[in-house]
């Protein structure tokens, strides 16, 4: 018998929208990275694209657990000497909180080529709407 290994014309890629209110923000991106990845199916192939669209919803509702909001920070470098900046969890949840799930989210996947067109198919909103109704999405259940 032999190991049947997925081919990236012959992938059904699916929508899901993942409801992100009240939930921490760790186990949002783990949900979200699995399903970009595309694990949960048994076509699973490691080095091809097998994943679907994914849509997280509702992300200025995530929680962080602790004290994470004021000791957790958001860090990136302008490129030039002495150009780190950076803002604490909280700051960045009132300003853009869809930049901390694409953050967390981006981290859970594979860093090189496949996880870059992994990360096209994410899609935050930090309210309950988006636009995405024409591709017929389907909830997807946090357990």
């Amino acid at each position: 018998m032999t190991t049947q290994f997925a081919k990236a014309h012959e992938v059904e890629r699916k929508w899901y929208v993942i409801d992100a209110a009240g939930v921490p923000l760790g186990r949002v991106a783990a949900e979200a990275a699995r399903l970009l990845r595309g694990k949960h199916k048994p076509i699973f192939t490691p080095n091809v694209d097998t994943g679907d669209f994914v849509i997280i919803v509702n992300a200025e509702k995530v929680v962080l657990t602790g004290n994470k909001l004021d000791k957790k920070y958001y860090r990136w470098h302008s490129g030039y000497p002495g150009g780190l900046k950076q803002m604490t969890y909280r700051a960045l949840m009132n300003k853009r909180p869809e930049r901390a799930m694409e953050h967390a989210v981006k981290g859970m996947l594979p860093h090189n080529k496949l996880g870059a067109k992994m990360y096209k198919k994410l899609k935050v909103y930090s309210g309950p709407e988006h636009p995405h109704q024409a591709q017929k999405p389907e909830a997807w259940n946090l357990k």
